[in-house]
Parts: C-alpha cells; structure tokens; sequence
C-alpha cells in the first residue's frame, strides 16, 4: 500500500452551514446528492464530507455494484445507505479523491491509503481515505477524524466506582494498563482519554500507533510504518531509549513487542496499550500464548479494562414503558452486583425502548458509549496469573473481589434509560 502528498479541501464557513440547514438526517442526504451529481465534482466531493461531518458519521462507503454505486454512512457504529451515484458520476468522483488523498490515479489493482484534511470554517478534520479493488471496480472507505470528537476520561460513561478505580491507576507512576475488546470498540478512544489525563510539563509521553489517529498536543505521536522495517516491536525500542516516563503501544500484536512493552513496565515506564481478547480475564492467557513469562505479566500489569461500545437511546423520542419479561432479566442478572451497586437499583423499573425521530436519523439512537469490566492486579490474581491460570478461573476470581461484568454494566445503563436491553445484548452475550 501507498501513502504519498495530501491535499486540503477547503469550504466557507457560509457553505457548511448552509449545508447543515438542509440535511438534518439521512433522509435529507438523498436529495441533495440528487442536485450535487449534476454539479461539478469538486462540489459533490464537498458536499459528501460536509454531510459526513455533519451527521457525526464515523464513515463513509462507496461501494461500486452492477449498475449503481452505493454510499453509506456509519453513525454510532451502524451502516445506514445515503444514497446512490450512477458509474458515470462515480467515475470522476474517484479520481478526485484519489488526487486529494495523494493516492496514485493509475494504480486501480491493488488496495492503497492516503489522508485529506477537510477545513470547513474554524473546523479541520483529518480523512483516511483507503481504496480496494472489487468485482465493479475501486471501492473508497474514507474515515472522519474529528478532534473534537475526542474523550476525556469524565465522557467515558464510567461508573463513579470505575472512574475512582482508572484515575488512581493511570496515576501510578509505572506498569502497563491494557484495553482489551474487538476492533471498534473503542480501546484508542479511552487510551486517548487516559493519555489527556495524565499528560503534564514535566511527564515525557511517546506513543507508537497504527496509524496516529488524533494529533494530542505535548505528547511525541509515531506511526509504524512495516514496509520501511518500523514496527511496534522496533519503535518501541527506540522509544524506551528517548527516556519517556510514559508509553503508549496502538496494540500488543507479537510476542518480541510483549515482551519489551512488558520490560517497560517493569523499569519504571507507565505503558497504556490494547490487546484484542473477548473480555479482560483473557489477557493475560493471549500474552503468555504470545510468549511473554507468567511472572512478568504478574508483575508488570496493573490493570486489565475490557470494553464495548453501546448505542445511547435518543432522549427526544424515548419511550418508557413496563415489560415484567426484561424487568425480571435485568433484576435477575443485577441480583450478584456488589451491596454498594446494589442500593441504587430500583425495586420495579421502566425499560427505555428506541422510537425514531428526525433527531436520531430516525434510529431510535444518537451517540455512544462505552460499558466495561476491569480487573485490578490484586494478590490473589496475581498468583493465578503467575500459575498460567485458565481464563475462567481469572474470570471466576475477579468476580469473587466485586468485579461487575461488561453485560451488568450494560444492564445498569438500562436501569438509568442511557440505552435499550436490545443494544446491551446486541454488542456482548450475557454471562
């Protein structure tokens, strides 16, 4: 793959806002591609990003078939279709993209990557665009880096008792703190999260990321890049000799980029990294089959954070209503929570369910947030990890301590109208 020159595309702040006055949802998007393909392409290029940007999307698909070509939109982590270009409009479309993204015209057989950085008004928003040759031709995935998009550590959708628990954590002045959970779950936006927190004049912070998604002022951002012998496992050892009081790994994926981030750990580094596994007690199983030492993970690791991301109901067109079914579900599978988290649920509950609106892209959605389960490094867990314990009996011991599972989690969020029974179950499988 290629990555070369990128160029900027540029809007009035006059023409983004006039775009926004039309299209409020998905259903407006229709007509207005209809007028932009008889328009110049510049327009319609502009017009399509702005449209991104505005609905919050995280994506944007162009996917060629027979005789159309399909655009959809991802908003809270789900596919919608926006609309359709014929080929003849498609055509012109993608060069234009191509030329912006500093991505070669004339390769059309091989998958490549490049960037656009978007300014609309005072807003500038950096676009990976990444092209892949299919049965009707390129198919363009473009991705909407928002800064302002970017979480704190109070925007997590944290628990009181979580937040009290990674704040003290991410504080320590050295070990390793992984974000376990599947692609799209959200692990760069909360390491992201942690890297705001702790990040000070006298801290020295370094991350290496594939690629470096957001640009984070007073940290030191690398990007891998394999093909010119710079992976993590290389980057992170000349990270370890630029003196950093902390180190964030984009992902643990090797056994040789374990061990160092682990090394790391355990010679005063703080280290934020992700690991993808199911759930949190299944981390320290997925180092050691990288082949990193039970006795060092013991040692290094201070916490292990899984996580999802559930879609929040839409506020404006929720509707409470009682389901003795759900209510009995939810109740049932709060009965093991901890007596701290046990007070606060509700003897009979109201059970959100998503309507649709014009507020919501008529999803019955509108935002995200995350639900999790961390597992703290205590005596006991140390000494099963130190003994190459299986995942259950990691699983089995931390919920023996009060650890709350990511569905419980979920389920608490239900509770408090944040979002559905159906979201919570669509994203992880109750226990």
């Amino acid at each position: 793959m290629t990555e070369s020159k990128i160029q900027g595309i540029e809007i009035s702040a006059s023409e983004f806002e006039n775009t926004g006055s039309r299209v409020k949802s998905l259903r407006d998007i229709h007509a207005l591609l209809q007028e932009l393909s008889e328009q110049d392409t510049s327009r319609l290029l502009s017009g399509l990003l702005s449209c991104g940007v505005l609905l919050r999307a995280s994506d944007l698909h162009i996917e060629p078939e027979e005789s159309e070509v399909v655009l959809r939109l991802r908003l809270d982590g789900i596919l919608h279709e926006a609309g359709r270009l014929s080929p003849a409009v498609y055509a012109p479309l993608l060069s234009r993209i191509k030329l912006k993204a500093g991505i070669k015209l004339n390769i059309e057989n091989k998958p490549q990557d490049g960037r656009i950085t978007f300014s609309a008004g005072d807003r500038e928003i950096e676009i990976r665009v990444s092209t892949l040759p299919a049965t009707h031709g390129e198919a363009l995935v473009l991705r909407f880096l928002d800064p302002s998009s970017l979480s704190s550590l109070k925007d997590l959708g944290l628990r009181p008792d979580l937040f009290e628990l990674f704040s003290k954590e991410i504080s320590r002045p050295h070990g390793m703190v992984i974000v376990t959970g599947p692609t799209g779950s959200g692990k760069t936006t909360t390491l992201y999260a942690f890297l705001q927190e702790v990040r000070k004049p006298e801290l020295k912070i370094i991350t290496i990321e594939d690629p470096v998604e957001y640009r984070l002022e007073g940290v030191s951002q690398t990007q891998v890049h394999p093909e010119k012998g710079y992976d993590f496992a290389s980057g992170l050892r000349s990270i370890v000799r630029q003196d950093p009081d902390v180190i964030l790994v984009g992902e643990i994926r090797d056994g040789e980029t374990a061990g160092i981030a682990l090394q790391a750990a355990l010679t005063g580094h703080l280290v934020f990294s992700t690991l993808h596994t199911n759930d949190a007690a299944g981390a320290a199983p997925r180092l050691e089959s990288l082949g990193a030492s039970p006795s060092n993970i013991a040692a290094a690791v201070n916490i292990i954070i899984a996580q999802r991301l559930v879609r929040k109901v839409c506020q404006a067109c929720v509707k409470l209503e009682s389901d003795p079914g759900k209510e009995r579900k939810i109740l049932d599978a709060l009965k093991q929570l901890p007596a701290a988290l046990q007070r606060d649920i509700p003897k009979s509950l109201r059970v959100p369910i998503a309507q649709g609106c014009q507020d919501c892209n008529f999803t019955g959605y509108k935002g995200r947030t995350g639900i999790y389960e961390a597992i703290p490094i205590s005596a006991s867990v140390e000494k099963a990890i130190r003994a190459s314990a299986p995942a259950s009996e990691l699983e089995t011991g931390a919920v023996s301590q009060g650890m709350v599972r990511m569905y419980q989690d979920g389920l608490l969020k239900v509770v408090v109208h944040i979002t559905t029974l159906e979201e919570v179950e669509r994203v992880v499988e109750a226990p």
